[in-house]
């Protein structure tokens, strides 16, 4: 079968190739899945590069990505929870990573049924990103009347966050760039901030939640704008001690700063590292199909242009997610 492949760590030019692989290996509890369509995301972008090889390393070569929607195929074992024929969707666990390719085997525990009222291009755009907002509000227990601020509302993992705070009755707060103020009000966010003519450390205060999808500065600044006893979490600040020592960092201490803004607002910090889970999908097959969510896609790509696709992502400008359509 044909698979898009990391050879080497580097620009990503220089790093990709089509090669002809074999089938996946089944396990007792894998589907096998003819996929129809895979997302790329930001960490795709980061293990081509090398930046993550000491947290997630690979074997060389392996397929990219992790998104994908197809149709399964063929069953382990130990599946009873699927039949062949059925439409699904997941992002699969790291040791199965390699979604753009004609087939991919997942541990059935990572699948879902594909929500039945979109295609298989907005199916495959789902799954990581979705997975990283669910998993991250649901842990600060969003609810009715919750103030939230969430970055990067244009963003894959921002896009659904409002979405789905929005579906739990939260009130949401967003920054985005001028030109994307008008298309992300219109996914319910209540006050966009456009971060090119707007602070929005002045314009939000007393925040129950702040979800910090940018690292950098923003978990520090989290704080500023957080109420007394609020929650910050993080999907690409800094690890806090439990998710360190998942990481086998056994000493690791939450950076002194950051420890100390928490302290003084009585606030919890929380790093979340995404895990696949196909019961969590199905929650969120539910939401889609009763329209509360939609898909947002920037654009879908054939496979033969999976180059191009991964071009597109680095530039870091997609307005929600990049798709390539397998067959």
């Amino acid at each position: 079968m044909k698979a898009l492949q990391i050879i080497k760590y580097g620009e990503i030019k220089d790093s990709l190739v089509f090669n002809e692989v074999n089938k996946p290996t089944m396990q007792a509890k894998d589907v096998l899945i003819e996929v129809k369509a895979a997302a790329i995301n930001p960490i795709d972008k980061s293990i081509i590069l090398g930046n993550l090889q000491s947290m997630l390393p690979i074997p060389l070569p392996s397929t990219s990505a992790y998104d994908v929607s197809g149709i399964v195929v063929e069953m382990g074992a130990e599946v009873s929870d699927f039949e062949i024929g059925d439409l699904v969707y997941s992002r699969v666990p790291q040791e199965q990573m390699g979604t753009i390719a004609e087939y991919v085997a997942v541990n059935n525990a990572a699948v879902s049924k594909k929500p039945g009222n979109i295609t298989f291009e907005e199916a495959a755009s789902i799954p990581l990103a979705g997975l990283t907002a669910l998993q991250s509000l649901e842990y600060v227990g969003i609810k009715e009347n919750d103030k939230i601020l969430i970055h990067a509302g244009s963003g894959g993992v921002g896009s659904f966050a409002i979405q789905y705070a929005k579906a739990k009755g939260a009130y949401v707060y967003t920054t985005t760039s001028t030109n994307n103020v008008k298309w992300v009000k219109e996914l319910g966010a209540d006050r966009v901030i456009d971060y090119k003519t707007e602070d929005y450390k002045t314009m939000v205060s007393n925040a129950d939640i702040v979800f910090d999808t940018l690292g950098k500065n923003y978990a520090l600044e989290a704080f500023e704008v957080i109420k007394q006893g609020g929650k910050v979490v993080s999907v690409v600040g800094p690890l806090d001690e439990e998710s360190a020592k998942m990481f086998g960092m056994a000493d690791y201490k939450l950076p002194k700063e950051l420890a100390q803004l928490s302290k003084d607002k009585e606030a919890t910090y929380k790093f979340i590292f995404m895990h696949p889970n196909g019961s969590h999908l199905g929650a969120i097959k539910l939401l889609i199909e009763d329209e509360k969510i939609k898909p947002i896609i920037d654009k879908v790509y054939p496979f033969a242009e999976s180059m191009e696709a991964f071009a597109h992502l680095a530039t870091g400008r997609a307005k929600g997610k990049i798709v390539i359509k397998i067959n």
